[in-house]
């Protein structure tokens, strides 16, 4: 074994360079048995109670919405957090996070209305849940506006949200949005 020192974590790595960390989180480097079978990692997972885990981050995101506040829609977000914007920027904490939102939002970017709906939610552990969660951006009568190649005017966005339990509460450990485009992949007929 051989030591070297990886963002202050001391590593071993074998004489194959195989690495694992050493402290709390003890890493063992698996390979991949391609013959197996690609597991299903939601089976035997309670679907109901994580749909309704994500219907309430989902809640938050809508009232931070309609009330133009990052702090509602942020709230449920890990100290953590490992975020990636529809701009390409990414984001490793929730302090520059929520001062991002708090600006957007005063903006009024994506639009004056929207409506959050959950498209899929998949437990894959106990304590993980994977959400896909759509953001439509609705015209002044409530009605989802056509999808736009444009971010500057009102627009709709597909998130992918990773949300992990601690303790009793649930918290977004990391979450991407992109831009629904017109004739994109967000754009296909709910099944």
């Amino acid at each position: 074994m051989h030591e070297d020192q990886d963002r202050g974590h001391a590593r071993l790595s074998d004489d194959n360079g195989v690495a694992k960390r050493k402290g709390a989180l003890e890493l063992t480097a698996h390979r991949i048995d391609d013959t197996a079978p690609r597991p299903v990692l939601s089976t035997g997972r309670d679907r109901t109670a994580a749909a309704a885990v994500v219907a309430d981050f989902v809640a938050d995101l809508q009232a931070g919405w309609d009330r133009h506040d990052a702090a509602i829609s942020d709230r449920r977000l890990a100290a953590d957090v490992v975020w990636g914007s529809p701009y390409g920027a990414t984001v490793d904490n929730f302090d520059d996070l929520l001062a991002i939102h708090q600006r957007l939002k005063k903006a009024g970017v994506g639009g004056p209305r929207s409506r959050y709906e959950i498209d899929r939610v998949t437990p894959v552990s106990d304590d993980v849940i994977v959400a896909r969660v759509a953001r439509r951006a609705l015209d002044a009568d409530g009605r989802p506006l056509e999808p736009t190649p444009l971010t500057d005017g009102a627009f709709s966005e597909m998130a992918l949200y990773v949300l992990v339990r601690r303790g009793d509460n649930w918290w977004v450990a990391a979450g991407h949005n992109t831009p629904i485009r017109p004739d994109g992949p967000g754009t296909a007929p709910r099944r």
